[in-house]
């Protein structure tokens, strides 16, 4: 069965805080909509479990955070993977979208 989700028009921005819209949940891999205003962050985080991470910057451009301070741009267009156990984090320079997969699901 195929599922349309209409991120641009679902997921919304929020003035306090970074935005969230699960978008598509199984046993094989979740899907999130995070939606940042210039200067949200998703501090640096890790999971302690086997797996890998997309996220897919939708719109919009901010810093990929990792480990020991490392920063990498990012914009409308660019994908960052990684294993879920390296820390990763994301702040938003502009106004931001990013679709988030992991594989699996936590």
């Amino acid at each position: 069965m195929l599922k349309r989700v209409e991120v641009f028009k679902d997921g919304k921005f929020n003035d306090l805080a970074m935005a969230r819209l699960l978008v598509h949940d199984s046993p094989y891999f979740r899907v999130l909509n995070f939606n940042f205003k210039a200067g949200q962050e998703l501090p640096i985080h890790s999971h302690d479990t086997d797996g890998q991470l997309s996220i897919v910057v939708l719109e919009g451009k901010g810093l990929f955070l990792g480990k020991d301070g490392q920063t990498l741009p990012a914009g409308t267009g660019d994908v960052l993977i990684s294993d879920i156990s390296e820390p990763h984090g994301v702040r938003a320079e502009t106004d931001m979208r990013v679709l988030v997969t992991i594989a699996p699901p936590l």
